[in-house]
C-alpha cells in the first residue's frame, strides 16, 4: 500500500517550520495583488474627470458626467477581462504548470496599465475606446493573478499556517487600494496647487483645467510598477513541488527544488510516482462531481453572493458619499478637486476597515477557520446592511452623515473580515493539484460575474425612484434605499451557501482533495 500523499517532499512542506523562503512568496504573489487592487479600483478615482473633461455640455448647470453606456463599459470592461483571464490562465496553470504562466500574466498587467493611461485621440469616443481595450487586457492579466497566485502560495505552505499565508497574498488588495487612494490625493493636490481653477458655478469652462487630463492618465499608469518590481523575482520562482510531483510525476526535480529552499535533504522516492495507480478523474467527470461537485458549487455561489455586494459598495462609494453630503456638490469644486475630496474619502474607507479587515482575516484564519470566519463575515453584513437601509432617511440626515460613514465601513471591515478573503483562499485548498487553478479559476470568475451584477445592476437601481431626480441618462430606479435591502438578501444567501463549503483548517491540501486515499499498488 503507497499513496502519492506520503512522498517526503510533501511531508516536509506541510511540516516546514515558517521560513525566509514564505514571506519571499507572499510579497512576490502580494505585490501582483497590490497591483490587481490598485488598477481594478483606481478607476472609480477618475470616471467624474473623464465625464468633466469629455462630456460636459455648455450651458449645464452640472459638470459632464459619463453618459450610462459609456461608465459601464468604464467601470466594467475590466471586469469582464478578469473574468476572461481567470479561466483562461487557470486552465494553462494546470495544464503548463504554474511558474510557466505566472510571467505572462504580470508583463500584460503592465504593459496594459501603461497603456490604458496612453490612451490616444481627439474626441471622446477614441478615448474611451482605447481606454477600454487596454483595460479588458488589463484584466485578462488581472484575472490570471487570481488563481495562480492562490495556488502557487497554498502549494509552496506549510499546513500550520497556510491559510494565513494565502490571506497575506490577497490582503495587499487592501494596500493596492489605500495607495490608489493616497496617490490619487498627491497628484491631485499638487495639480489643484499648481493650476488653480474655479469651481463649476462660478466658471464652467475654467473649472476644468487642461492639466486636468494628465491627471488621470498619471493616476492609472502608476499601477504597473509594483508588478515590475517583482518580475524578476518571479521569473526565479521554481516550479510549486506539489505540481511538479504530483501532476508533472517528476518526484526527484520536486525534492532536488525543495532542498535547496528548505536547506535540508529530502529523498526523491520517484519509485512511489512509477507505481502508484493514476486516479486522473477530470472535471467533467462524474467522479469529479461526486468527491467535489458540492464543494465547487459552495466556491462558485459564496464568491458570486459576495462579489455583488462588494463591488456595487466599492466601485460606487463616491455616489454614496455625494448622496449623504459627505463630498460636496460637484458644481461648488473644479475637476481636480473632485478627484482629491473622492480619493481622500475612499482612502480613510481603506484605511479605518478595508485594510484592518484583511489583516484580522490573516492572523485568525488558521486559529478560528475558513468556515467561522466566513459565516460571522456575511451575517455581520447583513446585519449592517439592513441596519443601514430601513432607517436610510435617518442616517441621511446631516447629523448623522458620520455615523452613517461608520456603519457603512463596517460592512467593508466584516467583508474583508469574512467572505472576501476566504471566498479566495478555500478554493486554493480543497480540490486536486491537477484541476486547482482550473476550479480557483472558475469560481474565481464566477465572483466576477457577480461583481459585473453588482457595477453595472447598482448604477440602474441606486437611482432616484423620481425620473426628474435620476443621473442623465438613467431610468428610475428603486433608490439607494431599497438597493441596500437588496444587499442585505444577497448577503443572507451567502450565509446560507457557506455552509457547502468545507472547512480546510490544520489539514494537508492532499487531505483536503483526497489524494491521499490508500490503493493498492501494483505488485511487481
Amino acid at each position: 500500500m503507497t499513496t502519492r500523499g506520503n512522498l517526503k517532499v510533501l511531508s516536509a512542506l506541510d511540516g516546514a517550520k515558517t521560513q525566509w523562503y514564505h514571506f519571499t512568496a507572499i510579497v512576490i504573489a502580494g505585490m501582483g495583488f497590490f497591483t490587481d487592487a490598485y488598477d481594478l479600483f483606481c478607476i472609480s478615482l477618475v470616471t467624474k474627470m473623464l465625464g468633466r473633461i469629455y462630456y460636459t455640455k455648455t450651458g449645464s448647470p452640472k459638470p459632464g458626467s459619463l453618459p450610462p453606456n459609456v461608465s459601464a463599459m468604464v467601470n466594467g470592461v475590466a471586469l469582464v477581462g478578469t473574468l476572461s483571464g481567470q479561466l483562461f490562465f487557470g486552465w494553462l496553470g494546470d495544464k503548463l504548470g504554474r511558474k510557466k504562466v505566472y510571467g505572462i500574466t504580470l508583463m500584460l498587467m503592465c504593459l496594459c496599465s501603461i497603456a490604458s493611461g496612453l490612451s490616444f485621440g481627439h474626441t471622446p469616443k477614441t478615448v474611451m475606446t482605447t481606454l477600454c481595450f487596454f483595460r479588458f487586457w488589463l484584466g485578462f492579466g488581472i484575472g490570471g493573478d487570481y488563481p495562480l497566485s492562490a495556488t502557487i502560495m497554498s502549494e509552496y505552505s506549510n499546513k500550520k499556517t497556510r491559510g494565513g499565508f494565502i490571506a497575506a497574498v490577497f490582503a495587499m488588495q487592501g494596500f493596492g487600494i489605500l495607495g490608489g487612494g493616497v496617490f490619487a490625493i498627491i497628484v491631485s493636490s499638487v495639480f489643484d496647487t499648481k493650476f488653480k481653477a474655479p469651481p463649476y458655478e462660478v466658471d464652467p469652462v475654467g473649472s476644468t483645467a487642461p492639466e486636468a487630463d494628465y491627471v488621470w492618465r498619471i493616476i492609472l499608469m502608476v499601477g504597473a510598477l509594483p508588478a515590475l518590481l517583482t518580475f524578476y523575482s518571479r521569473s526565479k520562482m521554481p516550479e510549486t513541488p506539489r505540481y511538479t510531483a504530483l501532476v508533472a510525476k517528476n518526484a526527484s526535480k520536486a525534492a532536488s527544488d525543495m532542498s535547496k529552499v528548505l536547506h535540508m535533504e529530502i529523498e526523491s522516492e520517484q519509485q512511489k510516482i512509477d507505481v502508484t495507480p493514476e486516479k486522473n478523474f477530470g472535471l467533467f467527470s462524474k467522479e469529479f462531481l461526486k468527491r467535489h461537485g458540492l464543494h465547487l458549487l459552495g466556491t462558485t455561489t459564496t464568491w458570486f453572493l459576495l462579489d455583488i455586494a462588494f463591488y456595487s459598495q466599492n466601485l460606487f462609494q463616491k455616489d454614496i458619499f455625494t448622496a449623504i453630503g459627505w463630498i460636496p456638490p460637484a458644481k461648488t469644486m473644479n475637476a481636480i478637486e473632485e478627484v482629491y475630496r473622492i480619493a481622500r474619502a475612499q482612502t480613510l474607507i481603506a484605511l479605518c476597515s478595508t485594510v484592518p479587515g484583511y489583516w484580522f482575516t490573516v492572523f485568525l484564519i488558521d486559529k478560528i477557520g475558513r468556515f467561522t470566519i466566513q459565516l460571522i463575515g456575511f451575517s455581520m453584513m447583513t446585519i449592517f446592511m439592513f441596519a443601514l437601509a430601513f432607517p436610510y432617511n435617518h442616517w441621511t440626515r446631516p447629523e448623522n452623515n458620520i455615523k452613517f460613514v461608520v456603519m457603512y465601513s463596517l460592512t467593508f471591515f466584516f467583508a474583508n473580515f469574512g467572505p472576501n478573503t476566504t471566498t479566495f483562499v478555500v478554493p486554493a485548498e480543497i480540490f486536486p493539484a491537477r484541476v486547482r487553478s482550473t476550479c480557483h479559476g472558475i469560481s474565481a470568475a464566477s465572483g466576477k460575474l457577480g461583481a459585473m451584477v453588482g457595477a453595472f445592476g447598482f448604477l440602474c437601481l441606486a437611482q432616484n425612484q423620481d425620473p426628474a431626480k435620476t443621473d442623465a441618462g438613467y431610468p428610475a430606479g428603486i433608490g439607494v434605499k431599497n438597493s441596500l435591502i437588496v444587499l442585505g438578501v444577497v448577503n443572507f444567501l451567502g450565509t446560507l451557501c457557506t455552509f457547502l463549503v468545507p472547512e480546510s483548517k490544520g489539514k494537508s491540501l492532499e487531505e483536503m482533495s483526497g489524494e491521499t486515499e490508500k490503493e493498492n499498488t501494483l505488485q511487481p
